[in-house]
């Protein structure tokens, strides 16, 4: 219930949950107000700037983490289901991670010379992932760069087709929208990108039989597909038909088929979204669980990709070359020891496991969900939750949730004692999850879905009020 006796208004009833979450968090509060002077950092905003959220426009600063618990400056106990943005499958500082990286301390992390982990874990990410090479760098965004070259490289072609509502990463190529409603071009999405890199690419409705209408037409002329299987903006969308049919018609256009599986690979299962649908790309590209919590991404793919990286394999002794012309790949910190140390770790953990720590997980999530649409639908919520694997949001086309009703729900959250970030639809559980830590978050959802509707911020199913 709301503390005021007549019906608030939208921005009376924002600033009650605003000063509720400031009384909470006042030194992270005051720590972004120190921090602003000197740190230039767009993750401390998280949701567009406006100035009914002004006040709450702040990160919580975490002091410690361990398993699926934060503690923050002001001493507060949190469950967390950002999980660092998917990153902490195995939940924060695992002892078999953190074992990999005090041993790995011990020795050193020269960069320069090849780091003696490096063969190592490249062949445990060829087995889970079943390609025949990988290569390592540091973020998912490098890794798309990498695998749209490699692409671009080996076809001789130029453009590239993605999909309306995907998230590739932050480089200039991938951060593009549509023109218009009824204006296709692709132009960029932001300020400071050249026009020049939107020309290349063509924008696909996703899901959608128009995009293998002009696959099938103009699919010789592109390089690439690349495509976000189940886009993480919107989880309730799983086309097993439709990434099928893209994968013909790239094989029959001679075009590379592209998986960004930030954040499905190694979660719905060891072979990820590919093995999930069936679905055998030429190229992915795998980040977040694949470095235990470091920086580190994988990209992997068929050795007639993958040699555009190094030229291929060659021998010693003889007359042998590198079979093909490679591209440009670097980066300082590629196969950081620290890093490898990690994925190695990660990599070794789940191999053991097998698929039934996927299934283990999956089933846990699928059950948070189950109930959570159960208690909503008991209270009269118009608000229904979907998953992918381990990774639970909600389903925006069968929800009616305001934006700024979305937007106060992390902060209701926070508040509550479950960390995500603001305007975030959903989160993800770990191995570290207890039953008890998925109680609470059922809970503090569910509480805080009927705060906003008895502020008057979200709709009943029967358009009454609580």
């Amino acid at each position: 219930m709301n503390a005021f006796a007549g019906s608030p208004t939208p921005a009376s009833a924002a600033a009650a949950i605003i000063a509720a979450f400031n009384r909470k968090t006042e030194k992270s509060k005051l720590a972004s107000v120190e921090n602003r002077r000197v740190l230039s950092d767009k993750s401390a905003i998280g949701v567009p700037f406006s100035l009914m959220a002004k006040e709450a426009l702040y990160p919580i600063v975490v002091e410690r983490a361990e398993g699926a618990v934060l503690h923050d400056l002001d001493g507060n106990r949190y469950v967390d289901v950002l999980m660092g943005m998917g990153i902490n499958l195995f939940g924060h500082n695992p002892p078999f991670i953190r074992a990999a990286l005090e041993a790995q301390l011990a020795k050193g992390f020269a960069l320069g010379p090849q780091s003696d982990l490096a063969g190592e874990t490249a062949a445990l990410f060829c087995r889970l992932t079943g390609k025949d090479r990988v290569t390592f760098t540091n973020t998912g965004t490098e890794a798309v760069m990498t695998a749209l070259r490699l692409a671009r490289a080996a076809t001789g072609r130029r453009k590239v087709a993605m999909f309306i509502g995907s998230y590739h990463g932050h480089s200039d190529q991938v951060l593009n929208r549509i023109a218009g409603p009824d204006d296709p071009r692709t132009v960029p999405a932001f300020t400071g990108i050249s026009p020049a890199t939107a020309e290349d690419v063509v924008l696909l409705p996703y899901d959608d039989p128009r995009a293998l209408e002009i696959l099938e037409r103009d699919g010789e002329t592109f390089a690439a597909v690349l495509v976000e299987p189940v886009q993480s903006r919107n989880i309730d969308v799983q086309p097993r038909a439709f990434l099928h049919a893209l994968r013909d018609l790239t094989q029959r256009a001679g075009t590379v088929l592209i998986f960004d599986e930030m954040i499905s690979g190694f979660r719905v299962a060891p072979g990820g979204a590919q093995a999930y649908f069936g679905v055998e790309a030429d190229l992915a590209t795998y980040g977040k669980i694949a470095g235990g919590g470091l920086p580190l991404a994988v990209i992997a793919g068929s050795n007639q990709l993958m040699n555009h990286i190094d030229g291929g394999p060659w021998s010693f002794g003889d007359d042998s070359v590198p079979p093909v012309q490679p591209t440009f790949f670097a980066g300082t910190y590629c196969r950081h020891p620290l890093a490898l140390a990690a994925a190695r770790a990660a990599a070794t953990y789940m191999l053991e496991q097998g698929q039934a720590l996927q299934d283990s997980l999956n089933a846990r999530t699928c059950a948070l969900v189950e109930r959570l649409n159960g208690s909503l639908a008991a209270a009269r919520l118009p608000v229904v939750f979907t998953q992918f694997g381990s990774f639970f949001a909600v389903a925006v086309n069968r929800s009616r949730i305001p934006p700024l009703a979305l937007g106060l729900l992390s902060l209701e959250l926070l508040t509550a004692g479950i960390h995500l970030r603001g305007g975030d639809k959903g989160g993800f559980l770990s191995t570290a999850h207890s039953d008890g830590d998925i109680t609470a978050i059922h809970d503090a959802f569910l509480n805080g879905l009927q705060s906003l509707a008895g502020f008057g911020l979200l709709p009943l199913i029967d358009g009454t009020t609580p």
